[in-house]
């Protein structure tokens, strides 16, 4: 491969290596242990809540925590290499104690959203078949109400404020239970999360070398991962991750952002860590830096962030575009923005122009966008600090490929739009269990986005928008992106989605969702910044006004369900 057809390396950092097809670490499991050893009595990670209680956990404590928690997985509970463990845990430390377990233990992690229903639960649990759960007690009763339908041999129960000090500890489980009413009785057979760690430790003791033992079963290529994509577009699916690929990817994205000092980072962590970003960036790639990583259980409302900014030295951060947009607009965001901040990372759904530059007015630091999806671990683009363009993903990571092609596979002319597809040592061995959808989804060695993009001469991509999104009105294509982008610039507008709705006259015609910022703004006036802006196909022929929209766990609005609506309404006309 030559730099004339990676146009993009030319936008690398002087230190950036322009490949890194395998990663440094064998297994996640070496990749832990390795970096706890390195910055042993540093402060790994920090429990914020909403109130400034906090505590905190050393590299040393982590490592050691997860080392016992593994040897309890495998000599206790009974499981074997390549068995999955489910975790159903907010950002709390509980998390990446569990985390590094189930890799030590040659376990494949299975990221659950806490959020999820009873029946929810249960398909994602037939499909990944878990051995093993670790599951805050705050959701311990829909976990009851699961496992009657799908039962799951070991329970482990955690708590929100697990590893906090006595006294904030106490008050917080007394909160919960008395005053909020979100702790119910656990009506099934469990062990708590510190019973399995201390007998975790007491096996340990019994048995030297145990834990070499599991690393020795597995390899690079094996699954570690089961990352359920989104289902924002579709039915959920699960996509084997790999040690190497989550690795791999872990050392592209962090080597392309040359702005990290190792040891002295401090990172927030408002998405959540099940989240694939969060995941491979926050959680394992601020690792791997001997950052400071501050967890945030619950980011809404936006004042449960107050108290991490005030109280922490926060150098970077992570979000979606509804993040960066309603920090913006937050009195106490205006009245003291972070005084440390290096930059920020968008990604997850299109940055608008606007949040980006109201962002960087507000901080006086960037908001780098990326790109990415669950099946490549999930990082394709970056924009490169320093040289990062506006409304742009950025360049793909070193060893990585991207393109535009048309609907037979073929390049597109530069600057065309095409579907966005690629190639690195970040894309997924395939869907689990799901070999048909695996032959959709990758092709000739390529990943199929679904995303429609463009690339310009010099090699930064800009997504136009998702393939299934695209609205077809009168023969024209029309993009939801460039609507929303459009109108997040009005002043009275918070909030937008735009969706394609049946049309007689047209086919599809286009209609806008709006929170308002502003009362006294109306449809008309909405419709009239449109005409300015925009070309006459474009131009909503519906706006309705909502109190709020429909997000995903992450803050992703869900202009499926808003399609649906939609539909619903024709069927039933």
């Amino acid at each position: 491969m030559t730099d004339q057809t990676r146009p993009w390396t030319a936008f690398y950092g002087a230190s950036v290596r322009k490949t890194i097809d395998a990663p440094e670490f064998r297994t996640i499991g070496d990749f832990v242990s390795a970096t706890a050893a390195l910055y042993a009595d540093k402060p790994a990670f920090t429990t914020c809540l909403p109130n400034g209680m906090n505590g905190t956990l050393s590299y040393r404590q982590a490592d050691e925590m997860s080392d016992a928690l593994a040897v309890y997985l495998r000599e206790v509970a009974g499981l074997n290499t390549g068995d999955r463990v489910a975790i159903q845990v907010p950002n709390c430390l509980a998390y990446p104690i569990a985390a590094m377990a189930i890799f030590k233990a040659g376990c494949v992690l299975v990221n659950v959203n806490p959020l999820y229903t009873p029946e929810e639960m249960v398909k994602q649990f037939v499909d990944a078949e878990p051995a093993a759960i670790v599951v805050v007690d705050m959701f311990a009763d829909k976990l009851a109400e699961a496992v009657k339908d799908y039962p799951i041999p070991n329970v482990i129960v955690t708590r929100v404020a697990e590893y906090l000090p006595a006294m904030p500890r106490g008050i917080v489980g007394l909160v919960q239970k008395y005053w909020d009413k979100t702790i119910t009785p656990i009506t099934i057979p469990h062990m708590r999360l510190p019973e399995a760690v201390k007998a975790g430790r007491a096996k340990q003791a019994e048995m030297q070398g145990a834990l070499d033992g599991y690393r020795n079963t597995i390899e690079p290529d094996d699954v570690a991962c089961l990352q359920y994509t989104g289902g924002t577009t579709g039915v959920s699916k699960g996509a084997m991750l790999t040690h190497a690929n989550i690795l791999v990817n872990m050392e592209q994205t962090m080597e392309l952002i040359e702005q990290f000092e190792k040891g002295k980072e401090v990172a927030l962590t408002a998405l959540p860590l099940y989240h694939v970003f969060a995941f491979t960036v926050n959680f394992l790639g601020m690792f791997s830096q001997g950052a400071h990583n501050i967890l945030i259980p619950n980011p809404r409302p936006l004042s449960n962030l107050k108290r991490a900014f005030e109280n922490y030295k926060i150098t970077w951060l992570s979000g979606v575009n509804t993040l960066f947009n309603g920090l913006n607009g937050e009195i106490w965001f205006q009245d003291t923005p972070p005084k440390h901040l290096k930059f920020a990372s968008s990604g997850g759904m299109a940055t608008q122009g606007v949040v980006a530059e109201r962002w960087e007015e507000l901080t006086g630091k960037p908001l780098l966008e990326g790109y990415g999806l669950t099946e490549s671990s999930p990082i394709l683009t970056f924009n490169p600090y320093g040289k990062s363009r506006l409304n742009s993903i950025g360049v793909p990571l070193p060893s990585t490929v991207v393109k535009c092609v048309d609907e037979d596979g073929k390049d597109v002319p530069l600057g065309d739009a095409g579907e966005l597809i690629a190639k690195g040592p970040q894309v997924m061995k395939g869907y689990w269990r799901k070999p048909e959808e695996t032959a959709k989804t990758l092709q000739n060695g390529w990943l199929l986005t679904g995303d429609i993009g463009v690339m310009d001469e010099d090699g930064y991509f800009r997504v136009v928008d998702r393939k299934k999104d695209m609205i077809l009105v009168s023969g024209f294509n029309v993009y939801p992106n460039e609507i929303e982008d459009t109108l997040a610039a009005h002043p009275d507008v918070e909030e937008v989605a735009v969706v394609g709705v049946p049309d007689g006259a047209s086919g599809e015609a286009v209609k806008a969702f709006v929170v308002k910022r502003n009362e006294a703004v109306n449809k008309d006036a909405i419709r009239a910044y449109c005409k300015e802006h925009l070309t006459a196909y474009k131009v909503p022929k519906a706006v309705e006004f909502r109190e709020e929209l429909p997000k995903s766990n992450v803050g992703k609005i869900l202009r499926k369900d808003l399609r649906a609506e939609e539909l619903a309404k024709v069927e039933n006309a």
